[in-house]
């Protein structure tokens, strides 16, 4: 049996992958509470965020699932199997953002109310279910709390990434 409690396996932990659908994401675990992530392509493909608050839980040996809702209404949930190097994400994206996907694509952590504003102003519905397994290409170690790890937009890494992290 698994200690259901020991997060030790995805804390600190960058994991960046690839959807079925061609979509890129970056995340980075920086804490049994906390994620910052980068979307490098996809419908809001250049969006990120530092200090989502997310509910982290041990499903398996080497599975994880990670949950939160963010300011504009989206709802996610992750599942990461470590060993298989397998992701299994569900965007719950309000229509908002299914009509005006580039209302997000920022820095959103500089934009919360206005992005709460969006979310009140609608419309929610129909919501847009996205349930897509992913590639997981590259899972790195930085440590717990590093700042530095999703510090800038997509567009501001350097030629080589993610080949410069292998």
């Amino acid at each position: 049996m698994f200690d259901q409690a020991d997060l030790s396996g995805i804390v600190g932990k960058r994991l960046i992958y690839t959807y079925d659908n061609g979509w890129n994401y970056e995340l980075y675990v920086k804490n049994a509470t906390t994620i910052d992530y980068r979307i490098h392509s996809g419908i809001v493909g250049g969006r990120w965020v530092k200090e989502q608050k997310v509910y982290l839980v041990r499903v398996a040996a080497d599975v994880y699932k990670i949950s939160w809702t963010e300011p504009t209404g989206t709802d996610v949930s992750l599942m990461a199997n470590l060993a298989d190097k397998v992701f299994h994400g569900t965007i719950f994206f309000p229509r908002w953002i299914m009509n005006h996907p580039e209302k997000t694509v920022c820095f959103q952590n500089d934009f919360i109310p206005k992005m709460e504003a969006y979310r009140a102003e609608g419309p929610a519905y129909p919501t847009e279910v996205i349930d897509e397994f992913a590639t997981i290409t590259v899972v790195q170690d930085c440590g717990e709390n590093n700042e530095a790890v999703i510090n800038c937009p997509p567009s501001e890494l350097p030629a080589n990434f993610p080949e410069n992290l292998k």
